[in-house]
């Protein structure tokens, strides 16, 4: 395959479809880029596509519920309601049970 250039459907630059691009595009199964690089990734950006962690999806602030932490009996917050079952640690706690494991 030999590399082409294709005009950006947004802006109207003229970007390079590499070889690389084409063989990977083509294993997918995926039709040639309409727009290019930066164009896309502001598509991305404007629809809520990056942001790993929850981040990406336009939530609000994560509810944190109180707590006792089962190791030193701190008050702390967690990001999910204690139902008694399971013991819950502060961060510091946590952090050196899961050193142990």
């Amino acid at each position: 395959m030999a590399e082409t250039t294709i005009t950006c459907a947004s802006c109207g630059a003229d970007f390079a479809f590499t070889d690389e691009e084409q063989e990977f595009y083509e294993s997918k199964g995926f039709h040639p880029p309409k727009k290019c690089k930066p164009c896309r990734d502001a598509a991305k950006r404007d629809r809520g596509g990056y942001g790993g962690g929850g981040g990406g999806y336009n939530r609000g602030p994560r509810q944190m519920f109180d707590a006792v932490c089962a190791g030193c009996g701190c008050n702390t917050q967690v990001p999910f309601e204690p139902d008694g079952r399971k013991p819950v640690y502060c961060r510091d706690c946590y952090q050196a049970q899961r050193s142990g494991w």
